[in-house]
């Protein structure tokens, strides 16, 4: 037995190695078994980090979307009706399924049963983008809202058969109780002239619990319109409305409510300012022009041609009269008269109550605009062509705090016997018509107005400043 020692210990020690070179070798492995023992490891398994609703949650709108959101990013192939799974008790409600940002939502086909409880289940069939499953599914249970009673109308504005209401009024409709937002649209909640829908926006005041329908433009004047909300509009706990509700109103006559603005003497001048009257040859003018209390060397481009009673030059560009202060007697005097009119005509207009504030956040193109006093704080745009539409003694009046700018091309375009002579653009910045733009009316300009390259306006140039124009078309409005 002696003899045997030596290679027993021998094998001892061989095996002794033996084990822990193989204990070494299992050891990663041993390290991902361990680290796949949890759920929200790196190396394990994907899990559900937090839901809306939240386990356990009691009053839920039967309306809500349901959604998971995932401890990292999933194969979106995986997640479908047959791995997201919603029950009323053993019923499966039906929905739609998507995935963004790691979170997965399931949208009901339907509203909610009310008052009972739900479970929602996502299943091992998830899979993150890696081919790692969900360790288990996932559940989470949750109770809607008990809502027995349907929503109902509790006031409307105007009144219904209301007469004489403005044409800036926005329609709105209160609920007895909380109403979902997202059922209260323009295709709920409308409004109609005869047979014309009205192209508006609605918006909902939790507050209040009423919904607004606001015009895109101004109502027209003396015309019925009617006022619906259908039973598409549902409570916060997803009932639909009781029954649908129409109401109906007539717009007062000419909303303006006041007469045009008077020009006095100023509107004897097609064009008239202080300081600088220049064109870039050859422009065509309708109508006398006049500069005060600056020199006719201040008239530039014309070439200008002296009448023999020194009271007056003509050119070749301009089909009347061209006047100057520094022309002879009565002329000087005249011309201060007409600018203390421009003046006063400027005022009269920027003071008159605005029947719509801020249209359009100051971009009006493509709107068509009833009669009425418009008032921005800004500067105005119109990029495409704006319609007016009204009778022949209707008044615009547009009131703004900045610049007005026409795109090339865009045109004001009259409609329904509208008469430019009753249109006053009062702006307090400058005016500048794009290439080819054509506008309409009488603008009573603070500072400078300038037209460019063959633009065109069917109106009075009237400005404290300076006018310049460029190949330009400018013509006095019929009376």
């Amino acid at each position: 037995m002696r003899g045997c020692a030596g290679p027993l210990l021998q094998f001892e020690s061989t095996m002794k190695r033996l084990i822990c070179t193989v204990s070494l070798s299992l050891l990663p492995l041993l390290l991902v078994a361990c680290s796949s023992d949890g759920d929200g490891d790196a190396g394990g398994a994907p899990t559900v980090a937090s839901t809306t609703p939240a386990t356990g949650s009691t009053g839920v709108a039967v309306n809500l979307p349901l959604s998971a959101t995932f401890s990292r990013a999933m194969l979106p192939s995986t997640l479908d009706v047959a791995s997201v799974v919603v029950k009323s008790g053993t019923v499966v409600v039906p929905g739609a399924v998507s995935y963004a940002g790691n979170t997965v939502t399931f949208t009901p086909a339907a509203a909610l049963p009310p008052g009972v409880q739900l479970g929602a289940t996502i299943t091992v069939a998830a899979t993150d983008l890696a081919g790692v499953a969900l360790a288990r599914d996932y559940t989470w249970t949750f109770t809607t809202v008990a809502e027995t009673a349907p929503p109902s109308v509790s006031a409307t504005t105007p009144r219904n058969a209301a007469t004489g209401v403005w044409n800036g009024e926005k329609p709105t409709v209160s609920f007895n109780k909380a109403m979902d937002p997202a059922s209260l649209t323009t295709t709920t909640f409308t409004l109609t002239q005869g047979s014309l829908a009205v192209a508006g926006a609605v918006t909902y005041n939790a507050t209040t619990n009423t919904a607004t329908f606001t015009p895109a433009a101004p109502l027209g004047v003396s015309l019925p319109y009617t006022a619906t909300i259908s039973t598409g509009a549902r409570s916060s706990g997803g009932l639909a409305l009781a029954s649908a509700t129409s109401w109906s109103f007539t717009t007062r006559a000419n909303t303006a409510g006041e007469l045009p603005v008077r020009l006095g003497s100023a509107g004897n001048f097609v064009v008239l300012a202080k300081t600088k009257i220049s064109t870039v040859p050859t422009s065509a003018i309708t109508g006398d022009i006049a500069i005060s209390p600056a020199a006719a060397t201040f008239i530039t481009g014309f070439a200008l041609s002296a009448d023999p009673t020194t009271t007056f030059s003509t050119s070749t560009q301009v089909t009347g009269k061209v006047y100057a202060a520094s022309y002879t007697a009565p002329t000087p005097i005249n011309l201060t008269t007409a600018i203390n009119d421009m003046s006063t005509a400027f005022t009269d207009a920027a003071g008159r109550a605005p029947d719509v504030t801020e249209l359009g956040a100051g971009n009006i193109g493509g709107l068509t605009l009833a009669p009425g006093v418009y008032k921005w704080g800004t500067g105005l745009l119109i990029p495409t062509d704006v319609h007016l539409v009204g009778g022949a003694t209707d008044v615009w009046v547009f009131q703004i705090a900045q610049n007005l700018t026409m795109s090339s091309g865009a045109r004001i375009v009259l409609g329904g016997g509208a008469l430019a002579k009753n249109i006053v653009w009062q702006v307090s910045g400058l005016v500048d018509l794009g290439t080819t733009a054509h506008a309409e009316g009488i603008i009573l300009c603070k500072t400078a107005i300038t037209l460019r390259t063959k633009a065109s306006i069917n109106g009075r140039l009237l400005a404290q400043t300076a006018v310049n124009i460029d190949g330009s078309t400018v013509v006095a409005p019929a009376q």
